[in-house]
C-alpha cells in the first residue's frame, strides 16, 4: 500500500482537499491528510490535526496574532510532521495545492524530506520564478491555471493530474527504491555548457575508478543542489569545476546560487577539488541590463545571454574565492587553467582576455598565500581533457589516499 500525505490549510482549501482524498482513494492511495490552516475550522476532518502540527513547531495557536509568524512556524512543524511520518513508513509522496501562503508553508515543509520522496505542489505561483519554493530539492511543480479555489471544469482536470501522478510515484517508491551502485563512494561535480569537455573527462575517470559522479548544471538551482547535498553529508567528495553562479551573483544576472556557493563542502570538511571554470561571464536572460549593454554579449541561445567579467571584476571574484577556500575545515586545492576558462575564453575566442584572466589568478594566488590550500596551475584550458583528469585525479588521491598513483 503507498501512503500519500496530502498537506494544506483545510480551513480554506477544506472542499479541494476533500474531493483530492476522494480521488487518491479511488487510485488505490492511503490518504493521510494534514491540516496546517491556522484560522478558521477546518471544512474536512483531518488526521493529523493542526494542534498536532503546532505542538509540532512549539506554537500556541490561540495565542498567537501574527499570522506571518503563525505561518513561518507551521511550516517547520508540518516538516517535522512529514519527516516523522516518512521515518513511520506513512509516506511515500506528498501533494499540497494553494497560492502564496500555503505554497510557501508547505514547499518549506516539502524541502525537508529526503531527495528521492515524490514532493509535488500544485500552485497559482507557479508560472514565475520557482526558486524560493524548489530551492535545492526535488520538489515538482505544477501550475494550477487558475486558482485554486473550487471544482470546476479547469481545476478538476488540473487537481486530477496532480492526484494521479502523486498516486504513480508513490507507489513506485513504495515498491523501492533503485539500486545504488556499488563501488567508492560518491562525488559530486559542477558544469556548464562551457566547461562540459573537461568535467566530461573528469566524471569518465571517476567513473571508471567505480564512484557513482552526480553532476549539477551550473544554472542557480543546480548550485543550490549541489551546496546542499554538500553539507548534508551526502557527498564522500566534491570536483567544483564551473563557478558560473559565482560571477553570475557579481555581475546581477540570472541563476544564482545564493551566497552559501562554494561554502558547504568546506565548512563540512568536504575535500574538494575546485576548478575555477567560468568565471569569465556572468548569466543573464534573452537580454541585458542597460548598464552592461557596451560590453560584449554573447548569445548562448535564445533564452540566455553572457557577458565577459572585466578585469576588476576577476581580481573581486579570485580575492571571493580564496577567501571561501581558505576557510574550508577539509582538504582544498584550486586549478588555475592560464589558457583559458571555458569554450569562449579560448585564444581566439570572443571572451579570451589574457589580462582579465591573469587579475583572476593574481588574486587567487594571492588570497591563498601560506594558506594549506594547494594552488595547481596548468598551462591548459578548462575545456582541455587534461585539465579534467588532473583535477579528478586530484580528488582521487584525497579520497582514498593509499590507492596507486594513476597515469594517463
Amino acid at each position: 500500500m503507498a501512503y500519500v500525505v496530502l498537506l494544506g490549510t483545510l480551513d480554506t482549501k477544506g472542499a479541494e482537499y476533500g474531493w483530492l482524498r476522494d480521488r487518491l482513494r479511488g487510485l488505490g492511495a492511503d490518504v493521510v491528510l494534514v491540516d496546517t490552516g491556522t484560522r478558521g475550522a477546518p471544512r474536512v476532518v483531518p488526521d493529523v490535526p493542526r494542534e498536532e502540527v503546532a505542538r509540532a513547531a512549539g506554537l500556541d495557536l490561540a495565542a498567537q496574532d501574527d499570522r506571518g509568524a503563525a505561518l513561518t512556524a507551521m511550516a517547520g512543524g508540518a516538516a517535522a510532521v512529514l519527516v516523522r511520518l516518512h521515518r513511520r513508513g506513512r509516506l511515500h509522496g506528498v501533494l499540497s495545492v494553494g497560492g502564496s501562503g500555503n505554497s510557501a508553508l508547505s514547499t518549506a515543509a516539502m524541502r525537508a524530506l529526503p531527495v528521492g520522496v515524490p514532493k509535488l505542489m500544485v500552485s497559482s505561483m507557479a508560472s514565475g520564478d520557482v526558486s524560493p519554493y524548489v530551492g535545492g530539492s526535488d520538489l515538482t511543480l505544477m501550475y494550477s491555471v487558475v486558482d485554486v479555489a473550487g471544482i470546476n471544469r479547469v481545476s478538476a482536470r488540473v487537481l486530477a493530474n496532480a492526484a494521479d501522478a502523486i498516486a504513480g510515484m508513490a507507489a513506485g517508491y513504495a515498491a523501492g527504491r533503485p539500486a545504488v551502485p556499488a563501488g567508492w563512494p560518491v562525488v559530486g561535480a559542477t558544469m556548464a555548457g562551457v566547461t562540459t569537455r573537461g568535467v566530461d573527462a573528469a566524471r569518465d575517470l571517476l567513473d571508471g575508478l567505480g564512484y557513482e559522479v552526480l553532476v549539477f548544471h551550473a544554472s542557480g538551482a543546480g548550485g543550490r543542489s549541489f551546496e546542499a547535498m554538500a553539507g548534508s553529508g551526502a557527498l564522500a567528495g566534491v570536483l567544483d569545476a564551473t563557478l558560473l553562479e559565482v560571477s553570475t551573483a557579481l555581475l546581477g544576472g540570472v541563476g544564482r546560487a545564493g551566497p552559501e556557493r562554494l561554502e558547504s563542502a568546506g565548512r563540512a570538511g568536504v575535500p574538494q577539488v575546485v576548478g575555477l571554470g567560468a568565471l569569465d561571464m556572468g548569466k543573464f536572460g534573452p537580454s541585458v541590463p542597460e548598464r552592461l549593454r557596451g560590453r560584449h554579449v554573447h548569445m548562448h541561445n535564445a533564452a540566455v545571454a553572457v557577458v565577459r567579467t572585466t578585469p576588476a571584476e576577476c581580481a573581486e571574484l579570485g580575492r571571493l574565492v580564496a577567501g571561501k577556500l581558505r576557510a574550508a575545515t577539509g582538504p582544498a586545492a584550486v586549478y588555475l587553467p592560464l589558457r583559458g576558462l571555458s569554450t569562449l575564453g579560448l585564444p581566439g575566442g570572443p571572451y579570451h582576455r589574457p589580462d582579465a584572466d591573469a587579475a583572476l589568478f593574481d588574486a587567487v594566488r594571492e588570497g591563498l598565500a601560506g594558506s594549506p590550500v594547494e594552488v595547481h596551475e596548468l598551462d591548459t584550458d578548462a575545456n582541455d581533457p587534461a585539465f579534467g583528469l588532473a583535477m579528478a585525479t586530484r580528488l582521487h588521491a584525497m579520497l582514498a589516499p593509499a590507492a596507486v598513483p594513476l597515469t594517463y
